[in-house]
């Protein structure tokens, strides 16, 4: 008996410590400084690439087998270090553009505060000395060599109340084609459509290719600080027709471990905790995808679109979907397929996908997401309720005859074989199953470890306030008391609990409430309310199957 629970003991507490490691402490976001229109930037800083299949950074290779020659693009670094940003700014969106290729050189989240107390909202992109993230975009375009210095109409641009879209033009021409980059920014969109709309005004044909860029450094996630040396995934994504969703870690960039891949459709990504950015080109094209390092050792991910060909007097345009903001399913399901799965719940997807559905259908009808919570658990808590019912059964005759199990172990305590053998007698004679009140807890843990990613990965939740102290769902209990009453509820279920023959292992089991109540301390609310709300239930149920079995008048055969 003493190694099968055992068996229960070990796994509970592996599992508590894994998920303490992962859990996030800081939510706090560094410092950034935010460039503002018309005030003068830097520059990208970048090398003197002068290769003619460049456009500032967004080199692209000639054909699916073929590695970019470079991935900056030509004259980055070259122009004037000192120009003004255009800034563009809508209800859900606060960016800056370069004019000097026009790259999204910053992009901050209005409506997503960087932190709970903090009144500046949650920047994505930036690139300065805390951290370089940016978006390129620039057009391959034969017969040009360095980066398209464009001239935009204005330096500020507002998304008017009345208003339900805000175009921003950048201007330019180049030998003999006239340019136009044209940012289309929609109202309660993060999604903005980039396009260039070539005229050919020349005597000659000229061929033209959209490439887009994400452009980062190996700076730490602001949306996530890192607990005890883990944290949640930051890297590249890449969608193809063969792998919906591949994860690629910025060393598997920097060592050169992705393969290009020339497919139709699909998008690149680089996510972190809550957010992403993502280019999405037409997906009845075909586009090549690959990653790099640039210049200033940023990983690179990336995409290049088709090669047009526009003739003497002809037009053209190309264009992608860059998307920027918190990684919302519903926003991105409708952008582009599977671009939803970079909410990633982790291996037991299959579970935490049905899960977050029902609690935003919970959701919907009660409008605070704690109570969201508390629903939810009631309701996984009934449909396992068999699997517990069985559990507690269990556990309970196994209290009822604990004084016959007691009887056994003083008669032959002094041989350890011969009472692990009587015992066994006794388990068969009164049909106990020593694992009973095991398997069906264990069975449960996929359940919990599910929910766990869930609440882990939901962007709806950050900043989501419950009551009274409670204002953020995401974070741990400023105050400690829900780990605390978490330790209290755990402590009342196991008083209900058969207590272990062996006294070194009862020791143990006591020492679990304590134990798991200091690992709840730094886990987020929102996971320690279901944990509450389910030892509550549990408690109820276990009381309610246990007073029914020991009021059973039939006594407990005895071993002779």
């Amino acid at each position: 008996m003493d190694v099968k629970r055992l068996l229960l003991v070990i796994p509970l507490a592996v599992l508590a410590y894994l998920l303490v490691i992962q859990w996030n402490q800081d939510y706090g976001q560094p410092d950034v400084n935010v460039p503002s229109a018309p005030t003068v930037s830097e520059a990208p800083q970048g090398g003197n690439d002068t290769s003619p299949a460049d456009d500032q950074g967004l080199a692209a290779p000639s054909d699916a087998s073929a590695t970019p020659a470079s991935s900056n693009m030509p004259g980055e670094g070259t122009a004037d270090n000192r120009r003004s940003l255009v800034q563009v700014v809508t209800d859900v969106l606060d960016v800056r553009i370069d004019p000097q290729g026009g790259d999204i050189v910053y992009a901050a989240l209005p409506q997503h505060l960087r932190s709970q107390d903090s009144e500046h909202p949650f920047v994505l992109l930036s690139d300065n000395q805390v951290r370089s993230y940016v978006a390129k975009s620039g057009l391959q375009l034969e017969g040009h060599q360095g980066r398209i210095a464009f001239t935009p109409e204005r330096t500020t641009y507002r998304l008017e109340p009345d208003s339900e879209a805000l175009t921003v033009d950048l201007a330019a021409e180049v030998n003999g084609v006239d340019i136009i980059k044209r940012f289309t920014f929609e109202r309660d969109s993060y999604a903005v459509n980039v396009s260039y709309h070539l005229a050919n005004e020349s005597e000659t044909p000229v061929t033209a290719r959209f490439i887009g860029q994400l452009a980062r450094d190996n700076s730490p996630d602001p949306s996530s600080g890192v607990s005890m040396g883990m944290s949640s995934f930051l890297g590249a994504a890449y969608s193809s027709t063969d792998s919906h969703y591949e994860k690629v870690d910025f060393e598997d960039i920097q060592e050169g471990g992705f393969n290009n891949r020339d497919v139709q459709g699909g998008w690149v990504a680089i996510i972190q905790h809550y957010f992403v950015s993502a280019w999405v080109p037409g997906q009845d094209q075909q586009n090549l995808y690959y990653a790099t390092n640039d210049s200033r050792d940023r990983n690179v991910a990336a995409f290049a679109g088709p090669t047009r060909t526009i003739a003497p007097g002809s037009e053209a345009t190309l264009d992608a979907t860059l998307y920027l903001g918190p990684k919302v399913q519903e926003r991105l399901e409708e952008i582009a397929p599977y671009l939803e799965l970079t909410v990633d719940f982790g291996w037991l997807w299959f579970i935490a996908n049905p899960l977050f559905w029902l609690l935003e259908k919970i959701h919907s009808v009660i409008g605070n997401w704690g109570w969201s919570i508390v629903v939810l658990t009631v309701i996984v808590k009934l449909v396992l309720f068999p699997l517990s019912a069985t559990a507690y059964k269990s556990m309970a005759k196994m209290r009822k005859l604990g004084p016959e199990m007691q009887r056994i172990k003083e008669q032959y305590g002094n041989d350890r074989q011969k009472m692990s053998q009587e015992m066994m007698k006794f388990y068969q004679k009164e049909k106990i199953n020593p694992l009973g009140g095991c398997l069906p807890i264990l069975i449960q843990m996929p359940v919990f470890i599910a929910l766990y990613w869930m609440l882990l990965e939901s962007v709806e939740l950050r900043h989501a306030p419950f009551i009274l102290w409670i204002d953020d769902l995401s974070v741990k209990d400023p105050y400690f008391v829900l780990p605390i009453l978490m330790g209290i509820s755990m402590f009342v279920q196991q008083q209900l609990n058969p207590t272990p023959p062996d006294p070194t292992q009862a020791k143990i089991m006591k020492m679990l409430p304590i134990v798991f109540t200091f690992f709840f301390l730094w886990f987020p609310a929102g996971l320690v309310i279901y944990w509450i709300v389910n030892n509550t239930i549990s408690i109820l149920q276990q009381w309610f199957i246990t007073r029914k079995l020991m009021a059973d008048p039939a006594p407990a055969s005895k071993t002779k």
